[in-house]
């Protein structure tokens, strides 16, 4: 067997008639942090090679009205169905990333509003005004990220051997994990925040946006961490 066979017997195997192919949680670990923290950028690129458009847009969400939009629909969808096919280590990590999966799918399902009308030259579609749709889609989009932080915080930084007896990696692997759901929070809180009281400043710059991307790049970074892509114990 060649070197190559090796490592792909290690993510696929072929002694089980019938089974899947994606089995490996830590590969499918690796394929979700490197997809949500490369989505910001897929956007911006996939707007910028089709339209030559260089301005950022009010949040991520507003890529949906945009040439990105099958970007942004392909990669959120595969995030959600590998957040529910997601096993984890316990029950909970399971029922945890199967919220964090249904939420994703229903943020599509009910877009944002829709671009600004400085944006309109770039816009492919509208939607029919709807305060409904609009702030349902925030509520999942703040429960797709709470969910991902819970489990940054709580369950990636679980162990069976008692703190004394954990490696010093395990312990910097756990403050990756806080760090990055103490940045996913803040974020949302940060949105939340100058929306009610700085609404001018919100009207005038991309706040949403930037927030959502340091939010998925830190879910992306953790998630990446917990595949043992960064700082494996030897």
């Amino acid at each position: 067997m060649s070197k190559s066979e090796k490592a792909l017997g290690s993510l696929i195997t072929y002694e089980q008639t019938g089974d899947i192919a994606l089995k490996n949680q830590n590969t499918l670990r690796k394929i979700v942090g490197t997809l949500g923290m490369l989505l910001p950028l897929f956007l911006f690129l996939t707007l910028y090679i089709d339209s030559n458009f260089v301005a950022i847009l009010p949040s991520i969400s507003h890529y949906y009205f945009t040439r990105a939009s099958g970007v942004f629909v392909i990669i959120v969808s595969m995030l959600s169905v590998f957040l529910l096919i997601y096993k984890g280590e316990a029950p909970r990590d399971f029922y945890t990333s199967a919220i964090a999966g249904f939420s994703s799918l229903l943020l599509l399902l009910f877009p944002t509003d829709n671009l600004p009308e400085s944006f309109k030259v770039i816009s492919v579609t509208t939607l029919r005004v709807s305060d409904f749709r609009m702030y349902f889609h925030f509520a999942c989009a703040a429960i797709f990220l709470l969910a991902l932080a819970y489990m940054s915080a709580f369950l990636f930084t679980k162990s069976d051997c008692p703190v004394e007896q954990r490696s010093k990696r395990k312990k910097i692997r756990n403050r990756i994990y806080r760090c990055c759901a103490t940045i996913i929070v803040l974020s949302i809180l940060i949105i939340g925040l100058s929306k009610i009281l700085f609404p001018n400043f919100y009207d005038n710059y991309p706040i949403t946006f930037w927030m959502e991307v340091l939010a998925v790049e830190a879910f992306g970074f953790s998630w990446l961490t917990k595949g043992k892509a960064i700082l494996e114990d030897k």
